[in-house]
């Protein structure tokens, strides 16, 4: 039976082609009629390496809403968007540019060379990289906070690196990041109340803690029940003191809190 495209329960199965134009190049997308605009966007960030943050999709004129579905925004099967990005928002290397120019003109493998080739070459997945190496590097990326695709990464997350950016807390997502094993956030913007603590202490194989140059003035005790940290460095910060708790830490092999508010004494 066929169902009326106004019917309370859509085929969820369906899926559409959308057609976004960005840096000279057309990039179809499939996806479920019933998906948001915000959806969209994350579909589209390997293909762009633009965050979706800085995304901005306009159809007939209009910049399309995230909350939004597809079906609700008039996109139908086909349906041509145009992607505006935010110069400050890339990611990484930046915006992905037409396949054709990710091709070396001197390389030789043997084939004939032709456009049909190249072609088939990809242009490289930046989750997929995180998920094959487990390092998720994202330093001097200009960042305000970690994007959500970084917790797309689950178990496969062995090093977070957020260095040198303006991201200002550490949510409880983090705890979706089951195997982190380190964890670079240094030369951010993190305050005390910006840390969720009870998503970050749920990592039980993290060993290396990293929040140098932040705007710290103290430490939540319970960081006490990070039992696996061998390596804590929080210099530069403005604490006056660390928790009792620190003491609970019996495989930590090295603490660094140089250059803070107040003389530390770390002797035990």
């Amino acid at each position: 039976m066929e169902a009326n495209s106004g019917a309370s329960e859509p085929n969820s199965n369906a899926t559409i082609t959308i057609n976004v134009k960005f840096s000279g190049v057309s990039i179809p997308i499939s996806i479920s009629p019933n998906s948001t605009i915000k959806d969209l966007k994350s579909l589209l960030l390997p293909s762009t390496n633009v965050l979706p943050r800085g995304q901005k999709l306009i159809f007939k004129g209009k910049v399309l809403e995230d909350p939004m579905t597809l079906t609700a925004s008039k996109l139908t099967n086909g349906s041509k968007l145009m992607l505006v990005a935010s110069q400050c928002l890339y990611q990484g290397d930046g915006p992905v540019l037409k396949k054709a120019q990710v091709v070396p003109k001197s390389r030789k493998d043997g084939h004939s060379g032709s456009s049909n080739d190249m072609k088939k070459i990809p242009v490289k997945n930046r989750m997929e990289r995180w998920k094959a190496t487990g390092v998720v590097a994202l330093s001097e990326c200009n960042l305000e906070a970690i994007p959500d695709e970084v917790w797309v990464c689950g178990s496969s997350a062995r090093v977070l690196d957020c260095n040198k950016n303006s991201i200002k807390n550490i949510p409880n997502e983090i705890a979706r990041l089951t195997s982190l094993e380190k964890l670079f956030i240094n030369a951010n913007e993190i305050v005390d109340e910006s840390i969720r603590w009870e998503g970050l202490t749920t990592l039980k194989y993290l060993t290396v803690l990293s929040l140098n140059h932040n705007n710290l003035t103290t430490l939540s005790s319970a960081l006490g029940s990070l039992t696996s940290l061998r390596e804590l460095h929080v210099s530069n910060n403005k604490l006056s003191g660390l928790p009792n708790e620190i003491g609970h830490l019996t495989q930590l092999e090295v603490l660094r809190a140089n250059n803070n508010r107040y003389y530390l004494n770390l002797c035990t």
